[in-house]
């Protein structure tokens, strides 16, 4: 699983792991593919340098990145708090009586939401940047369109790689004009924030889009047969985030959750607003089927939905309100049936890869390794 941008990047596997957990980002780096922590949930700088040092002490001297949520255009002079007065009454009502009607208890007094979404306001993540970019962090990618040119910049100073997600050729280009060096492909399948088009067609437009970046491909990904897809789309490798989930790395905090990923098939997520504003595929539960109801109030836009939802999906968390309880996560979930370590998945990925090459070398009558 070696490609030409695995090999400059020096990871064994062409397999990029997108997680909101040290531990597993470790693991993955360990395991020869390229971890990449989730950084949006980190709102303290303290707490961001806490498990990069920790994941630097545990990589095994293997490369690893970043992930932050940053618009490319910067607003000025609006902080929190401006953002919270712009939340209406009427949705802020409609929370309540949602989380009533499922007896979700109150968060103890004086007891902070654990769950908050300001990682998605820029200052926030400039912050996070300037945490990271004193580790040795070899990739930066941007959740949320191309990041602010003096980002790029400040990164390629650093000779760190960014890249940025798409969901069209169109995106891919623009990324392409702001000198992003990999496009990820995120098809329709993926969890989180994603676009329209699926992976099967959205990856080869991408690749055909930004020639010679390299692409990674994204959303439904989870065998290694996948993987050997996505590099004949032309993908130079695939960017995984929904599998991780129900790693034994991983620190969900959830055994309900857990139980509810475990137990979902490919059909049971939808794409909603209902946690940040913008689309972005989820577990569907009664939280989802709530805001997505015409007879609702609606929800806002990004990222006033997110603030205003913050405390409510922390108290679901919390209590396990499990009709409520869902999280961000792909169409791959019907896949994910037992909880395995991230070599268990990383080797399953190499086995299933080797044998769909192998397959592909007999129809076109070869025969041997590729």
């Amino acid at each position: 699983m070696q490609t030409e941008l695995s090999r400059k990047l020096g990871i064994e596997h062409a397999v990029f792991g997108f997680t909101p957990f040290p531990a597993v980002a470790a693991a993955i780096s360990r395991a020869g593919g390229f971890g990449v922590l989730g950084a949006v949930r980190y709102t303290a700088p303290g707490d961001l340098k806490r498990d990069l040092d920790w994941l630097d002490a545990h990589a095994g001297g293997r490369p690893y990145g970043l992930d932050v949520v940053m618009p490319a255009k910067k607003v000025e002079g609006v902080t929190e708090a401006d953002v919270e007065a712009m939340i209406p009454e009427e949705h802020r009502r409609f929370v309540r009586d949602t989380l009533a009607a499922h007896g979700v208890p109150e968060l103890a007094e004086g007891e902070a939401s654990g769950w908050r979404i300001t990682g998605w306001m820029e200052q926030v993540a400039r912050t996070q940047l300037d945490v990271a970019f004193d580790y040795p962090i070899r990739l930066l990618a941007n959740a949320l369109g191309s990041p602010p040119a003096d980002v790029v910049a400040r990164a390629h100073d650093r000779d760190v790689l960014v890249a940025a997600l798409a969901g069209s050729a169109r995106h891919a280009r623009k990324h392409q004009e702001a000198g992003i060096d990999i496009v990820v492909a995120q098809g329709y399948e993926a969890g989180g924030h994603t676009g329209e088009i699926a992976t099967m067609v959205l990856t080869p437009e991408i690749v055909d889009a930004v020639d010679p970046l390299p692409v990674l491909a994204a959303g439904g990904i989870g065998s290694g047969r996948q993987v050997a897809a996505a590099l004949t789309l032309g993908a130079q490798g695939v960017w995984l985030g929904s599998i991780w989930l129900t790693m034994t790395e991983a620190d969900l905090h959830s055994p309900a959750l857990t139980r509810k990923l475990l137990a979902a098939g490919s059909g049971d997520t939808v794409r909603s607003r209902a946690l940040t504003g913008k689309p972005a595929r989820q577990l569907r539960t009664e939280w989802t089927d709530a805001w997505d109801d015409p007879a609702g109030p609606g929800t806002l836009p990004m990222p006033l939905q997110g603030l205003l939802v913050a405390e409510a999906v922390s108290r679901i968390q919390k209590y396990e309100v499990e009709p409520l309880l869902g999280t961000p996560v792909g169409q791959i979930v019907g896949r994910m049936t037992a909880e395995r370590s991230v070599q268990e998945v990383v080797d399953d990925l190499t086995r299933g890869f080797e044998k769909a090459v192998d397959r592909i070398n007999r129809i076109a009558g070869r025969s041997g390794q590729p």
